[in-house]
């Protein structure tokens, strides 16, 4: 856990969606805290993740998702190097 984004405020929002219950609660919750830009770019770059932990070239990525090579190098480093987040929740899904 990074601890300088560690706050009061952040845990709380945290424990708010640890107390979703259903996909439809998750769309309602994130539909208001969120643009519909945003969420397209969390979902966009969650498919990147998927994407590479399947082995796939950023080209095939680019190709099927329209994601920038910034973005899937971005996303590729924080699954490198990041707080294994990704592979967490990829490894849940399976």
């Amino acid at each position: 856990m990074n601890k300088k984004i560690k706050s009061v405020t952040l845990d709380q929002l945290f424990e708010g969606i640890l107390n979703l219950e259903s996909k439809k609660e998750c769309y309602q919750f994130f539909e208001d805290l969120c643009t519909i830009p945003e969420l397209k770019d969390m979902a966009l770059r969650f498919e990147v993740a998927k994407r590479l932990e399947a082995g796939e070239s950023y080209q095939s990525i680019t190709d099927y998702t329209q994601a920038s090579t910034a973005t899937i190098s971005r996303v590729a480093k924080s699954l490198s190097y990041g707080a294994d987040g990704y592979k967490l929740i990829l490894k849940r899904l399976k």
